[in-house]
């Protein structure tokens, strides 16, 4: 059954401190479309499972998903590190 990442809770913060980051930086208000334009299609491809979607596409479409986490994060980081600076 396919299931939307809840991309907040992955990272450890809240929905309001997601959206508060992302209103301050574009960067990472673009990685963050992306993301949820990459969860979308993994959701999409395993609602289509059961008709044609193979495997190796699947794990693909994850693959790519996990990358622009991985962005997002360090994203997410640079910010932190940032704030501290100041």
């Amino acid at each position: 059954m396919p299931v939307k990442h809840d991309l907040a809770l992955d990272l450890g913060i809240t929905k309001h401190e997601l959206n508060k980051l992302s209103a301050e930086d574009p960067h990472l208000a673009a990685l963050i479309h992306k993301y949820i334009e990459a969860d979308q299609h993994v959701v999409e491809a395993e609602k289509n499972e059961a008709i044609g979607t193979s495997d190796d596409t699947l794990i693909l479409l994850k693959d790519k998903r996990l990358k622009v986490k991985d962005k997002i994060v360090i994203e997410l980081k640079r910010l932190s590190t940032a704030q501290h600076a100041q």
